[in-house]
């Protein structure tokens, strides 16, 4: 097997064509992290961006986007935002994993959300599942599902929606937006829930933001940028902005406004949201994987994805394995636990409201208490 590493600018029309044949011959590579345009957009913005091109004789076998960090470190493409990470390659084809990042000149290749059946998983890599909406039977048949699994939460959203059109007003709801101004709007209702929560603002990092933008005004046959918006008397409430095949959405940044909190928007989007996007072909949502209650309450499947790292032996893999491993335990150890898991929840939440009052307190002027003159 021959390899070759290449910028994915350098991909031509033949070699995006072979991936995406490759991608839709298996079930498992139908993930919109997984086509090549989000490789290109990503890779437009990121010069660390790389593919390798896998090769057996004449035929092209495989494809391995990837990024390449200073000491030989090897993460998936926009690592930290992706919900599905691996190689895109031919059933019958054999590879070695630690042959395979040699050929990229990696010491190592760190990943979190690989899929399953992957050259690159190995027997000591840690499982975790994925929660989706499986629409494969229909909306209808969803929605059943969902009856008996969480009736409860069901009953309680269909509740609010209707008290939240008697309080204040008609809901509208609308798919695959194609405007900038409501999908600002969610990004900055994101970045209020990642301070709220005491989390990383993702969006204070312009690259982002242009990313999404990007990926906003891609929309083809095989691939797009998702936006919808649910609006309450003309006004949003809650969004979300995604990313599709032809057949599965992947759930990437969903938001509410908190004014509206307590008659649970997000619940009452999502379901529109599965509606419409059954509607449109899509036969599954996958969520993504994570501890989050609606998550939970919404899903009626899931799929398994792996955390973990292939590496060979280096300078750069032990200086990556004693910066990354322990704290990647600790941190499994953490959501592993519901007790430990809450209480380290509550404690970033705290941080975040202190880091929101103390952004909010008027900053002294330069002058002191020295009156400026008018």
């Amino acid at each position: 097997m021959r390899v070759t590493i290449v910028q994915p600018r350098d991909l031509g029309p033949a070699d995006l064509d072979r991936w995406r044949a490759l991608q839709g011959a298996d079930p498992a590579f139908d993930s919109p992290f997984l086509s090549p345009e989000f490789t290109v957009t990503v890779g437009a913005l990121q010069e660390r961006v790389r593919v390798a091109v896998l090769h057996d004789g004449p035929d092209t076998v495989g494809f391995f986007p990837f990024e390449r960090h200073p000491m030989g470190i090897g993460m998936p493409v926009a690592a930290g935002l992706t919900d599905a990470q691996g190689l895109i390659h031919s059933k019958d084809v054999e590879i070695d994993p630690q042959r395979l990042i040699k050929a990229c000149g990696l010491a190592v290749f760190e990943f979190d959300h690989l899929i399953a059946g992957q050259p690159l998983l190995l027997a000591g890599h840690e499982r975790h599942p994925s929660p989706i909406i499986d629409l494969r039977d229909g909306f209808a048949s969803y929605i059943e599902t969902i009856k008996m699994r969480s009736g409860k939460t069901y009953r309680s959203t269909a509740y609010k929606s209707r008290k939240l059109q008697r309080d204040v007003g008609e809901i509208r709801h609308d798919y695959a937006i194609g405007d900038l101004a409501p999908l600002r709007t969610l990004l900055g209702w994101k970045t209020e829930q990642y301070r709220r929560t005491g989390r990383s603002d993702r969006f204070a990092r312009p690259w982002i933001v242009e990313l999404v933008e990007r990926l906003l005004a891609t929309d083809t046959e095989h691939f797009g940028g998702v936006l919808d918006m649910l609006y309450v008397d003309g006004k949003p409430v809650a969004g979300h902005f995604g990313l599709r095949t032809a057949t599965t959405l992947a759930g990437w940044f969903p938001a509410y406004d908190t004014a509206f909190a307590k008659y649970s928007p997000g619940l009452i989007h999502h379901l529109a949201m599965a509606e419409r996007a059954a509607e449109a072909g899509i036969r599954v949502i996958d969520m993504g994987r994570g501890e989050k209650e609606y998550k939970e309450k919404l899903k009626n499947g899931e799929y398994e994805v792996a955390e973990g790292r292939v590496a060979r032996v280096s300078a750069g893999a032990g200086v990556h394995w004693m910066l990354r491993v322990p704290v990647r335990k600790a941190r499994g150890t953490v959501l592993a636990n519901p007790l430990l898991r809450t209480t380290a929840d509550r404690a970033l939440k705290t941080y975040g409201r202190l880091r929101t009052s103390l952004q909010a307190r008027p900053r002294p002027s330069k002058a002191g208490n020295v009156p400026s003159r008018s």
